[in-house]
């Protein structure tokens, strides 16, 4: 796969901003979408900008420790919230894109004994792929990193408990179709349970929904084709992101 440049996902990554406060998953100025480019350095959204306030060239590029490197930019960089995403992208080779958000139907989730479980469709897609971490206070501090990648173990989405998802892609399409996807697991979730008892699936029907759903190769790489159709729609609303 061709490595995206820095205009592509510099433009990528603001369209992913965007989506994220047009369906509502943004919470203020806090929160972080990170991605990796092809040198090793990092975009992030500059720190008292709404999500719908981004575009690709306020987007910062920083080192692994969440220095600033184009100096240009007026903008400053929340290191404190680079801390997590920093650890992950230094010691996870395949994880060029993060998403970590607020979102109620996710908290919640995290914050519910037995986390995600297998009551709908798009839950059966992670049945077996998450991780969780006990909730330590806010992420801020490095001593905690060890026990995060320790609990995340080989699974590249960790439900931080009571607190909120880290989700990990090897692009950003990757990452955010399946933070769409966990988005819409956890709703269900909820709305399930306020009705009644969940069905529960069982795990010989996950493992074939498993096998069926990720058998085919989308177009484009995980995500790609539904990440584009997504920024139509962003399109449509507003096109300044895109500067």
């Amino acid at each position: 796969m061709t490595s995206p440049s820095e205009a592509d996902l510099r433009r990528d990554l603001a369209a992913a901003y965007r989506l994220v406060a047009l369906f509502g998953w943004d919470d203020h100025v806090a929160t972080h979408l990170s991605a990796r480019l092809p040198d090793g350095t990092f975009l992030l959204n500059p720190f008292g900008l709404m999500f719908d306030e981004i575009t690709a060239s306020s987007l910062i590029k920083i080192d692994i420790d969440g220095n600033k490197i184009d100096v240009d930019n007026p903008w400053h960089v929340n290191k404190a919230g680079f801390v997590q995403h920093s650890l992950f992208h230094r010691t996870l080779p395949d994880a060029h894109a993060i998403i970590h958000t607020h979102t109620t139907a996710t908290v919640a989730v995290c914050s519910l004994e037995g986390g995600l479980q297998p009551v709908n469709f798009y839950a059966c897609n992670f049945m077996g792929q998450l991780a969780y971490h006990d909730f330590e206070g806010v992420t801020v501090r490095e001593e905690e990193g060890t026990r995060l990648v320790q609990n995340l173990g080989d699974k590249r989405i960790l439900m931080l408990k009571n607190h909120g998802p880290v989700v990990m892609g090897k692009t950003l399409p990757d990452a955010f179709i399946k933070y769409w996807a966990l988005q819409r697991a956890c709703e269900q979730q909820i709305a399930t349970m306020q009705m009644g008892k969940p069905i529960t699936v069982s795990p010989e029907v996950i493992a074939v929904h498993q096998r069926d759903l990720y058998m085919a190769s989308p177009p484009g790489g995980s995500g790609r084709v539904e990440f584009d159709a997504m920024v139509r729609k962003v399109d449509q609303i507003d096109k300044s992101w895109r500067d």
